[in-house]
């Protein structure tokens, strides 16, 4: 049969307590429990230190295997005959590997004294796998709050011991005030807890699907507002839309392009109190077509007025 270092699966030294022995396994499994762990590879590495530590768990398991002596990892080699006097009960040795020779040694079965196959890590409590699913909201539906639906696939532990897919589904509520990007937590709606083990948490992350008016950052909301020339210049009298409806907004005379026009508390709603602004981003823009009286106002408008807005490109550059 082929050796197995069974301390260095666990990563302690041959002389370790059963404390550091125990400590060494907790830690390991937690890391590579099939329940928790992502990474290639997990689920036999788990199977190999939970072997590792049936074996060095138990005082006479553990002096019967370091009576073994020491061999490389993976060296072929048979057990003396003073050892079979010392520990061996009968069976045949042939073409079994370590591990089973200790299931056959009579101190009871690997990993459980029935002799049946033992739940991985089933003797102390590990916390089910957190689980993420995304799910995207409409503005409206994040100042309101609102109610979705989801599903997902989480790891469970079969009584076979391997790990298998299961399919959930439910509704979760989402407050209002909710932003992009966002992660919800639901305790306890993850992946199942082992051994008595607290389940995972679910955690849902909020996209904001595009809004034909409206961009935001954070709870602010940004509106491109498109105003007149003569609006710009004399001022006005405007609505603005907002996620409560039109609200009315005095221009001041003089507006420019690219200016903002704030409008306190009417951005999204925060969780308890109050709520973002609503910024218009004022954009002066002309009619499609102009007709011949407003041609006639425009050349008198140019005749009177000594505004020139390029007067600072004119003359010579220093470069």
């Amino acid at each position: 049969m082929k050796f197995k270092d069974y301390y260095a699966s666990l990563g302690v030294e041959r002389g370790a307590s059963a404390e550091e022995i125990k400590k060494a396994y907790r830690k390991l499994a937690r890391h590579y429990h099939p329940d928790v762990a992502k990474e290639a590879g997990a689920e036999e590495r788990f199977k190999e230190i939970s072997e590792a530590y049936q074996t060095l768990s138990d005082p006479e398991k553990r002096q019967a295997y370091d009576d073994l002596g020491r061999h490389r990892p993976g060296d072929e080699f048979h057990p003396s005959p003073e050892w079979e006097t010392r520990f061996w009960r009968g069976g045949s040795q042939q073409e079994v590997d370590l591990a089973d020779l200790f299931e056959q040694m009579g101190f009871g079965g690997f990993g459980g004294g029935s002799g049946g196959a033992r739940r991985p890590g089933a003797d102390f409590p590990i916390r089910g796998q957190d689980v993420e699913v995304a799910t995207e909201l409409t503005l409206e539906q994040a100042a309101r709050g609102t109610e979705v639906s989801f599903s997902l696939s989480v790891p469970v532990l079969g009584a076979d011991g391997r790990v298998e897919k299961q399919s959930r589904s439910g509704r979760i509520r989402v407050p209002r005030g909710v932003v992009e990007g966002e992660r919800l937590r639901v305790p306890g709606k993850g992946g199942d807890g082992i051994a008595g083990g607290a389940p995972g948490d679910l955690y849902l992350e909020v996209r904001l699907a595009p809004h034909p008016r409206f961009r935001t950052v954070g709870h602010d909301l940004y509106l491109e507002l498109p105003i007149a020339p003569w609006e710009a210049a004399l001022g006005a009298e405007i609505t603005v839309p907002s996620l409560d409806g039109p609200v009315a907004v005095s221009l001041k005379p003089g507006m420019r392009s690219g200016q903002k026009l704030r409008l306190a508390g009417k951005g999204l709603p925060h969780r308890r109190d109050g709520a973002g602004d609503l910024y218009g981003v004022i954009q002066i823009v002309l009619p499609e077509k102009i007709g011949e009286r407003e041609q006639a106002l425009y050349r008198e408008l140019a005749e009177a007025s000594a505004f020139h807005p390029r007067h600072h490109l004119e003359g010579p550059t220093d470069g």
